[in-house]
C-alpha cells in the first residue's frame, strides 16, 4: 500500500524566483574605464589609453542607462568626458607650443 501512494507523489517544482536580477554590468564597466581613462590622461600614453577608454566609457554608459546602477554610469559618463576633453586640451597645447618654438628657432 505504500508503494501505491509513492507513486501518486508528483515531484514538486523548484520554487520560482520573484526577484529581479540587476544588470549593472555597462555602467560598472563605464566607470572603471572612465577612472582608467582619467588616470593615463596626462601620461605618454594618454593616446593609447585614454581616448579608447574615454570613447567605449561613454558608450557603456549610454548603453546601460536604464539598468540598475545608474549612478556608476553617469560616473563613467562624466569621466570619460573629462579625460577626452584633458587629452584634447594636452593636444592643441602640444601642437600650440610646437608651433612657437618653430616660430623662435625658424622664423626671424
Amino acid at each position: 500500500m505504500e508503494e501505491e501512494q509513492n507513486n501518486n507523489v508528483q515531484p514538486q517544482e523548484a520554487p520560482k524566483e520573484t526577484s529581479k536580477v540587476e544588470k549593472k554590468g555597462f555602467n560598472i564597466t563605464s566607470m572603471i574605464l572612465g577612472i582608467i581613462a582619467i588616470l593615463f590622461s596626462v601620461t605618454q600614453y594618454s593616446l593609447y589609453v585614454t581616448l579608447p577608454c574615454g570613447i567605449i566609457a561613454i558608450i557603456f554608459s549610454i548603453a546601460g542607462r536604464k539598468d540598475a546602477g545608474r549612478g556608476m554610469g553617469i560616473t563613467g559618463l562624466v569621466l570619460g568626458i573629462i579625460a577626452l576633453v584633458i587629452f584634447v586640451l594636452i593636444l592643441i597645447l602640444g601642437f600650440w607650443a610646437i608651433s612657437q618654438s618653430f616660430n623662435l628657432f625658424f622664423v626671424q
